[in-house]
């Protein structure tokens, strides 16, 4: 339990590390010299703090529509209200905006004017979960570094709609109502700096195709997988996070080495169909095979390299780099097999 609290915090602290970041260089970029040079005015609807002049605070407020936004503003916050439509209006003079967040409103596409979003040229950021979205809103615009689209009732990607996005770095659109069919070989096209994908909560029975390649953190739980393809990670050679809990995978459905990856750190395989651990890389760090079917675990057959050699192995030496391993919620009894710790010799924890 510890290094799974261990593995979200380092993911969130990458997360937050770039976030920051850019925040800073974002926040830094504006003389307080030059602020004199905008208006302090201020919708009267929302809160313009004085320490953060070019921040809007608009969010929780029943507002029914988005208030003219000043030129000053670089971040705009109007989650938790009651908006239907985007239009261009109330943007005219927000020629900085980075930052937008309308999470929990009533958005739908006919209610987003047709490129109001596109003209945001320095738009960064760009949060839009729990609406009623049915599809990715487009044309986006080419700078964002983020789309959060997750909680809405999307079913359909247009095509081509993110082929320009070469910065999108963070893609969610967890908790839609994606088939297969809504996933091209083309769908992702562009998108060469991506490093999160998540399509968690969605219908699909397919691995998705044409991740890609830079990708690192790939989120498939709570779907119907049933099949790895085979060499399926072959395609995107630096994914580090891979999560398929809550599928419908089965000792048949994954290919001899499907899971044995050397760029693989952290495989989540949890409440699926599988009766044994399947290869893993030597490599891997944290294993996650809780509340499948498994009976027993023979640490022989697992065991990234031959017992022997692992026996022989000093302290330092290139052994397995396991060090937490979940099986609980299986059919499997203590003790833990010797030949499990003979070869993982830096597991930590090992959850029965």
């Amino acid at each position: 339990m510890t290094l799974k609290v261990y593995t979200s915090l380092l993911l969130l602290f990458l997360v937050n590390s770039v976030w920051t970041r850019t925040v800073r260089q974002v926040y830094d970029e504006l003389d307080p010299e030059h602020w004199s040079h905008y208006t302090f005015e201020c919708p009267r609807e929302c809160f313009c703090p004085p320490s953060f002049p070019n921040a809007l605070y608009c969010d929780n407020k029943g507002l029914k529509e988005i208030p003219a936004i000043p030129a000053r503003i670089w971040y705009l916050y109007l989650q938790n209200n009651l908006i239907e439509t985007i239009s261009e209006k109330p943007f005219v003079n927000a020629t900085h905006l980075r930052w937008i967040n309308l999470n929990k409103n009533k958005i739908t596409n006919s209610g987003i004017e047709s490129g109001v979003l596109s003209k945001l040229k320095r738009l960064l950021y760009l949060f839009l979960e729990d609406n009623e979205l049915e599809e990715v809103p487009a044309p986006l615009p080419v700078g964002l570094e983020q789309l959060r689209l997750a909680r809405n009732k999307i079913s359909r990607i247009p095509e081509g709609v993110f082929s320009n996005l070469e910065n999108l770095t963070m893609l969610d659109l967890h908790q839609n109502r994606l088939l297969d069919s809504a996933l091209q070989s083309d769908t992702f096209q562009g998108l060469n700096n991506l490093m999160q994908l998540n399509i968690a909560k969605n219908s699909l029975k397919k691995m998705p195709l044409s991740i890609p390649a830079n990708t690192l953190q790939l989120f498939l739980d709570n779907n119907s997988i049933e099949v790895i393809p085979e060499n399926y990670f072959s395609a995107i050679p630096k994914v580090t996070f891979l999560r398929l809990n809550y599928n419908k995978l089965s000792d048949d459905g994954i290919p001899p080495n499907g899971f044995n990856v050397s760029s693989i750190l952290d495989l989540q395989l949890s409440h699926n169909r599988l009766t044994k651990i399947p290869p893993i890389n030597a490599h891997l760090e944290h294993l996650h095979l809780d509340h499948n079917r498994i009976k027993s675990v023979n640490g022989t057959q697992i065991c990234p390299v031959s017992i022997a050699i692992a026996e022989d192995y000093g302290f330092y030496g290139n052994i397995p780099r396991l060090r937490y391993l979940r099986l609980d919620g299986n059919e499997i009894q203590p003790p833990i097999p010797l030949d499990i710790m003979i070869c993982f010799r830096l597991l930590q924890a090992v959850v029965i």
